[in-house]
């Protein structure tokens, strides 16, 4: 028989020990999830099963270009592993979420990392549906694919990716103005939503725009090589390069191959609608908001890097403290990074710091 006494030194030893095993054991999750990243390679990029659909938008005819990347072992489907990206107001998903550069993309790292990702162009940008009005001269129609249009396209396609996988919710992810495509769409369905990312995000503007060139908008604006490289380097510091030329190059190539009509013109352009643009004028530059951030109810990260001259830190730094009602927020400013980090050098610094976030939900130490 053991006497009370000895059991009561048993049970605080037990307890003692349990105090300091559960932080090594959390450490060495975090461990074991920081060598699985070791493990990403181009090689493995082998094992990753791709697929692309169109799919319905809410509008006849107009049908939506989503992209799914996995690895063939990633089976099981929850609402930490499902993430569905969509891009901003000028270029498409594809190359910025899933454009290999020295053999990897975003995309590809994601899906290595056990995700079931997913990109979507809206429509009137990529391979979605074209409206009509961009097959005819940019002034004889007002701007089309605004941030309400985008949203609902959003809306398709998360219901969509959340009926394949038969899930609740998703985790859910935009890049520049995709973030207030996603903000609002997070707003209209937070029930639908387990973590929300807003990469570079947009807020109220007290600098100029870089994608509002001035004057009259007609249904969409046409954008240059000459103009993208312009943009990309607006507010740098003279002999910084956080981009290699020959990935700049691999960007171009690609980017403006997404336009059937712009890419057979010389110069060479991408057709982006003007809604963004319409939307910025009347909401962004007067200081009103398209969506209420105290709407967002789900656990935000806003991240974005420090040389970012289209969406600057100020924008990040005033939204944060609005988030009121997350109940979990974070903010996070990569050095040395401009809008379009996620193919830069310090790339995988963003890499990381999204991929944390959305395991933030597995690893909680219990209360």
């Amino acid at each position: 028989m053991i006497s009370t006494g000895l059991k009561n030194v048993i049970r605080k030893w037990l307890t003692l020990g349990l105090v300091i095993c559960l932080p090594a054991w959390l450490s060495a999750c975090a461990i074991k999830l920081a060598h699985q990243d070791s493990t990403i390679s181009v090689q493995k990029n082998a094992q990753i099963l791709i697929e692309d659909f169109m799919i319905p938008s809410d509008e006849p005819g107009i049908n939506l270009y989503v992209r799914n990347k996995r690895l063939a072992t990633t089976t099981n489907f929850h609402k930490d592993n499902v993430l569905l990206f969509v891009h901003g107001a000028t270029y498409p998903s594809e190359t910025g979420f899933d454009l290999r550069l020295d053999g990897l993309s975003w995309m590809d790292v994601l899906a290595q990392q056990g995700f079931d990702v997913y990109m979507l162009d809206i429509r009137g940008y990529g391979k979605s549906s074209r409206p009509a009005a961009m097959d005819l001269p940019p002034m004889q129609n007002q701007p089309i694919a605004d941030t309400d249009t985008a949203a609902r396209d959003f809306a398709s396609a998360a219901d969509w990716v959340r009926k394949r996988r038969g899930l609740e919710k998703i985790n859910v992810m935009g890049h520049s103005w995709g973030t207030v495509t996603t903000a609002l769409y997070t707003t209209r369905h937070a029930d639908k939503v387990n973590r929300l990312v807003l990469y570079a995000p947009v807020w109220l503007r007290k600098t100029a725009s870089l994608t509002d060139s001035g004057g009259p908008l007609g249904a969409y604006r046409m954008v240059t090589i000459e103009d993208a490289f312009k943009r990309k380097n607006t507010g740098l510091i003279p002999g910084r390069e956080p981009q290699p030329k020959a990935w700049f190059e691999a960007w171009a190539e690609a980017t403006f191959a997404s336009d059937p009509v712009g890419s057979n013109a010389n110069p060479k352009y991408v057709r982006a609608p003007n809604g963004s643009v319409k939307d910025g004028r009347l909401f962004w530059s007067v200081g009103k908001p398209v969506y209420n951030p105290d709407l967002i109810t789900v656990p935000t990260l806003l991240i974005l890097g420090e040389w970012d001259a289209d969406t600057p830190p100020y924008m990040a730094e005033t939204l944060f403290p609005l988030l009121t009602r997350a109940p979990e927020k974070k903010l996070v400013i990569l050095s040395e990074g401009t809008h379009g980090i996620m193919n830069e050098v310090k790339r995988f610094t963003l890499f990381n710091e999204v991929k944390r976030f959305y395991q933030d939900g597995l690893l909680r130490q219990p209360r």
